[in-house]
């Protein structure tokens, strides 16, 4: 408590608070979602199994118009990366050394993550349990992890995005909008190959407008040129760069437009055209919205924009009394942590559960499995708050780390290298079949490229190799 009150009093007047809540509530309903729809049966063997409720309660899909906040996590970290981004170069630093820095906060929380579950699976297969038993558990409790692929991604593309939105504007967002409406289009019609960017043409497209949204409320004006607009409803409705491009509106009025404009266009593709209605995956679709990002999962991202800038004044303003924003900064101390290790959560009740002869396996929307949503719930917040006490210390401390300024040549190839290697190394992990015989829990070359592209960042952060000088 002290800490938090020490770093509450030293949060910076002009922070934007509210981008801190968002991706704190972003974080908490993907936790509950997952938990809420989970479905626990058994096989034919009397082993346990579990999939999504969401196949049976039609009646619930146009609620994960709310529930699907991906597109919410990487609006703010689009923020997020672009203020660390500019602080980062305004201190002398490059592009390489803001990367490197980047990747403390989020590789070492998935390096414990990682390394606990090897060593779980390599325990389970020495005392004889089945590699592709094995695998199931390590794949659903390493399911956050096809999410962080995609967020590293766009981490590492930051500095040269960040260029184009300078330069461009939201021409940007429109054009990565339209590749990933020619995905659409190969998805629907073939081939489908085209589809395959869209895990990274969508995903960009979002994070791009999280830079505009930081450009509207962090640029000084320059020399002869007005300051920001207000957010009030009177203020205007548009931002230029001082380049004279067009970014992100930030009044009420459109905040009401991007509300408008993305629900009345989700409408139209699910209703009379063939994406799904439910923005989460749903056994047995043909269409999945979110893997990879389709138009209707954008239409959906544009509608919570609009929410998130109608609701950002009163929020600000509870933000700015003391104890609110202490909780908000308790959560993002350790967000990560939460969100990686929430899964494994429900692995170790199951297993307690089960093994104490008190697991319930009520059918899917029958009374008693609606009885068991709040009791399930509170346990696994139980389970996953000892997780966190335990795990959660990684996270804090990595956020206390800040790399130097300017990386030089031979530092920045190693940190290019080492990163690429991480996000390989999860890349094979997500894409491994859940029931391939995996002796570790996921294939020795996805282990060997994180191990080593980890390993390679953390001896950057270090210091060594500092003797390079720039080029």
């Amino acid at each position: 408590m002290r800490r938090l009150r020490e770093l509450a009093e030293r949060t910076p007047a002009g922070r934007e608070r509210y981008v801190d809540l968002l991706r704190a509530l972003a974080i908490a309903m993907v936790i509950i979602g997952h938990w809420a729809v989970t479905v626990i049966e058994r096989d034919a063997d009397g082993q346990t199994t579990g999939h999504s409720a969401l196949g049976d309660l039609r009646w619930a899909y146009p609620l994960t118009w709310l529930a699907q906040v991906m597109p919410v996590f990487f609006l703010v970290g689009g923020y997020a990366n672009a203020a660390s981004l500019t602080r980062l170069r305004a201190r002398g630093g490059d592009a390489a050394g803001w990367l490197l820095d980047r990747s403390a906060r989020l590789v070492r929380p998935t390096s414990v993550l990682l390394l606990v579950l090897t060593a779980a699976a390599a325990v389970a297969w020495l005392v004889g349990t089945d590699p592709t038993r094995i695998r199931e558990v390590f794949w659903f409790a390493t399911i956050p992890l096809w999410f962080l692929v995609a967020y590293l991604a766009v981490v590492a593309l930051t500095p040269p995005m960040y260029a184009l939105h300078r330069r461009f504007g939201l021409a940007v967002p429109l054009v990565l909008v339209a590749l990933v409406g020619l995905g659409d289009l190969g998805r629907l019609t073939g081939p489908e190959e085209w589809s395959y960017g869209n895990y990274l043409f969508g995903w960009l497209a979002v994070h791009q407008l999280g830079f505009a949204w930081h450009d509207t409320r962090a640029e000084p004006p320059a020399a002869g040129q007005a300051g920001p607009p207000s957010t009030d409803a009177a203020g205007p409705s548009t931002h230029e760069h001082p380049g004279g491009r067009r970014t992100l509106p930030v009044s009420r009025r459109a905040g009401l437009m991007f509300l408008v404009g993305g629900l009345g266009a989700l409408v139209l593709l699910t209703a009379l055209g063939p994406w799904p209605v439910a923005m989460l995956k749903v056994p047995g679709e043909r269409l999945d919205n979110a893997s990879p990002p389709s138009l209707a999962l954008l239409a959906v991202a544009a509608g919570q924009l609009g929410l998130i800038l109608l609701l950002r004044n009163p929020a600000e303003r509870l933000l700015h009394r003391t104890r609110p924003w202490q909780v908000v900064i308790g959560v993002n101390l350790v967000v990560l942590t939460v969100f990686l290790w929430h899964l494994t959560a429900v692995i170790l009740l199951i297993g307690v559960l089960d093994a104490t002869g008190t697991l319930p396996t009520p059918a899917v929307n029958s009374a008693g499995w609606w009885a068991w949503r709040l009791p399930w719930l509170l346990l696994l917040t139980v389970v996953l708050s000892v997780l966190v006490v335990i795990f959660g210390p990684v996270e804090a401390r990595s956020g206390r780390h800040r790399t130097a300024g300017r990386a030089g040549r031979f530092r920045a190839a190693l940190t290019v290298a080492g990163y690429a290697a991480v996000v390989a190394g999860l890349l094979i992990n997500s894409t491994t079949a859940a029931r391939a015989p995996e002796p570790l829990g996921t294939p020795v070359p996805a282990l060997l490229a994180y191990a080593a592209g980890a390993g390679v960042l953390r001896l950057l952060r270090s210091g060594w190799g500092t003797l390079d000088r720039p080029g």
